[in-house]
């Protein structure tokens, strides 16, 4: 006899049912980025300002390497909803042992590439003199610890595809909290330095990857590993699907880059401090879009599988509503709050202090566009219409940003840097609405 489970994504999402549905993949990743801006905060006050400045230079390795388990977690999640929502069980849970797999066997090889050119990787980074020992100290221990890393990307995801997000919640809290107490303990008491931080941030990791892998090793759900089928489709189709997510985070990983080398120019060591406060910042603020848009995207997923298209209108409505009221609300509270966000990082009056204070109140326009943008991309991902979802986050981060970055500056000095990330999310958010008229019929959203 065949055993019979009820799907948790099977039902009728009403505002608040969604609402509470994403919740805790919403508080999951705000508290991601709270407990990441502690990180921070524990290195600039602990360890000091050029401490937090190598901590951006070698950011975008650690963008990068989050972008493959992204790719993999997003794309293939959207494979498994799918597979779920046409009744395939046994295909989804092979997709997604396939997936686990092909995670952890690339976390290995980055690691042990990025150990074997440490110290040529820290220079082409951009690293001063003055900043490469704390890149080498903070950038080893990571990569150590990537396998964690992607792993707990990878399961964090997906236990929102197994409809357990509330699981997911619990795992980063664990997570977030002995990240936390780590660093003060490390950095303060034991005086470990930036190599605390580093360490405390990989236990951190291990948390979630750990506690990820033995729930899936149990047969609960619909959910669980088993013996894969090789599927070589199934890879291909889920880093397509999931390449605008890997986009948004190399395109990250660039422009930080780029933040660096244009700001230590203009404003040395300091300035790249000053970026490392508006960036960290900026993922606290964009956590709210990100973690509603993987909340939503198994429900999105699921309905596209099962072609109820009465379902998805209701739920496409009640995600517009949300992310333009959320919007308004971060753009407000960044236009106050910003001499208490730079107070938190710098002493007031501090160079790091000024240059952020300011750079708030042009960099904090970015957040009336870059929610849609963020969930128009996560949608279409969810879609299984990668190739739209990759060529507007491409157009966003890789075009508009990049330009920005490279031509603003020049402009106007520190105030265009600022507002390289505004210009870009306005220019992006013409192009999402655009895309999301055309696709209304063919998704059955509107």
């Amino acid at each position: 006899m065949t055993e019979q489970r009820i799907n948790p994504l099977d039902r009728d999402f009403g505002a608040g049912a969604l609402l509470r549905f994403a919740f805790p993949t919403i508080f999951m990743m705000v508290f991601m980025g709270m407990y990441t801006i502690v990180d921070t905060v524990f290195i600039s006050r602990l360890v000091g300002t050029e401490a937090l400045s190598a901590v951006n230079i070698v950011c975008p390795v650690i963008y990068a390497t989050v972008g493959l388990a992204t790719m993999l977690a997003t794309g293939g999640g959207a494979i498994i909803g799918r597979r779920m929502g046409e009744g395939d069980d046994r295909g989804a849970r092979s997709a997604f042992s396939l997936l686990a797999l092909c995670c952890v066997a690339l976390s290995a090889l980055i690691a042990l590439l990025g150990l074997s050119f440490l110290d040529p990787l820290v220079r082409a980074l951009g690293a001063s003199e003055i900043l490469a020992p704390y890149c080498r100290d903070y950038l080893g221990v990571l990569l150590l610890c990537t396998p964690f890393n992607m792993l707990q990307v990878l399961f964090q995801n997906l236990l929102v595809t197994a409809g357990r997000p509330g699981l997911g919640f619990g795992l980063t809290l664990a997570a977030g909290c002995t990240n936390a107490v780590l660093d003060f303990v490390f950095m303060g008491p034991l005086k470990m330095g930036i190599m605390g931080a580093a360490i405390a941030t990989g236990l951190g990791y291990s948390i979630p990857a750990v506690a990820g892998l033995l729930v899936f090793m149990k047969k609960r759900g619909s959910l669980y590993f088993c013996r894969p089928t090789w599927e070589g489709r199934v890879l291909a189709e889920a880093c397509l699907n999931g390449s605008s997510e890997m986009v948004s985070q190399l395109a990250t990983a660039l422009t930080t880059f780029l933040f660096n080398i244009q700001m230590i120019k203009l404003a040395g060591e300091a300035g790249v401090a000053a970026v490392t406060v508006m960036l960290y910042t900026q993922f606290l603020m964009s956590t709210l879009y990100i973690g509603f848009s993987m909340g939503v995207a198994p429900i999105i997923s699921f309905n596209y599988g099962s072609g109820n298209t009465r379902r998805q209108k209701r739920v496409f409505g009640t995600c517009l509503r949300f992310i333009g009221l959320s919007s308004l609300a971060i753009f407000a509270l960044t236009m106050i709050g910003a001499p208490v966000l730079s107070a938190i990082f710098a002493a007031p009056g501090s160079t790091v202090y000024q240059l952020s204070r300011a750079g708030f109140r042009l960099f904090g326009y970015s957040f009336l566009a870059s929610g849609i943008n963020i969930f128009t991309s996560a949608m279409f991902t969810a879609l299984s219409n990668g190739k739209l979802s990759a060529g507007l986050s491409f157009t966003r981060t890789f075009g508009f940003t990049t330009i920005g970055l490279l031509l603003l500056p020049r402009l106007w000095g520190v105030d265009g840097l600022w507002l390289a990330v505004p210009i870009a999310e306005g220019l992006t958010v013409i192009a999402a609405l655009v895309l999301l008229w055309r696709g209304r019929k063919r998704y059955g959203y509107l």
